[in-house]
């Protein structure tokens, strides 16, 4: 029987940060599916959808599992960065047959506010106001924060994509301790099925000592593997493939 992979998206992202894995996991026969979050179906050229900066994590993953309910068919949730994080919000609520985590942005309870991570969103925390209005990260930090393994011809054409996000989301994550609402809360307890972190070991923005936190967390179903060589753009940097590879394998071995 074939199995079925809902891919998620990470911040300012879409459909398209998927091609590479896309591609490679429907070559060898999986089905798959790549979502794009609430108010991310646009153009970059577009000015955002004025409600965007009000949409939190629980709006994004509410979406997640309509979505998934109407496929009929327990799939395997594989999200990077913040789709990360949505996808061990959707595991908690008992969404997935298993989850791979790609460099994902970690849920409340986990400190990840260290030097590289303030340095990447510093341009956005700076502005008062950020928690209730779209941003997009400005190019130089995109390229210190996610995409410094990224040729220079890469990280123009990648950044090129990106479209703006929700400072609320934004805030939920990083301000955990000051949402009444815990929005990326996550019990822990609740998630049963298997589940692969991934970490980079140049990472910024989730940066491995975080991942590392991460994968602990989900110490009882959890399989945590730290890539020499990658940082956040695992899903399009050079070697991506091997990456890849090594996904297959474990969902290969675990989620039989």
């Amino acid at each position: 029987m074939t199995d079925t992979i809902v891919m998620i998206h990470g911040m300012w992202g879409g459909d398209w940060c998927w091609e590479n894995y896309r591609a490679f996991f429907e070559e060898r026969g999986y089905r798959c599916y790549t979502p794009v979050l609430r108010h991310h179906d646009v153009s970059p050229q577009d000015r955002p959808a004025p409600a965007l900066g009000q949409v939190s994590l629980l709006d994004y993953v509410d979406d997640l599992e309509g979505y998934i309910r109407d496929l009929k068919k327990e799939p395997i949730l594989m999200g990077h960065s913040m789709g990360g994080l949505l996808a061990q919000m959707l595991c908690a609520r008992g969404l997935g047959k298993g989850a791979v985590l790609l460099t994902p942005a970690p849920p409340a309870g986990i400190n990840a506010l260290t030097f590289s991570v303030i340095r990447s969103f510093g341009s956005i925390l700076s502005k008062w106001g950020f928690w209730r209005t779209p941003h997009r990260i400005p190019f130089k930090s995109a390229s210190y924060a996610m995409m410094h393994r990224l040729s220079p011809e890469q990280r123009q054409r990648e950044y090129a994509k990106l479209v703006f996000e929700s400072g609320r989301a934004a805030a939920e994550i990083g301000f955990w301790l000051l949402d009444p609402r815990r929005a990326a809360r996550v019990d822990a307890s609740a998630v049963t099925c298997p589940m692969l972190v991934v970490a980079g070991k140049e990472d910024r923005i989730t940066p491995a000592s975080v991942t590392r936190k991460i994968a602990r967390k989900y110490g009882h179903v959890s399989t945590y593997r730290e890539l020499d060589g990658h940082a956040h753009w695992v899903i399009g940097e050079d070697g991506w493939e091997k990456i890849a590879e090594a996904v297959l394998g474990w969902m290969a071995g675990t989620l039989k």
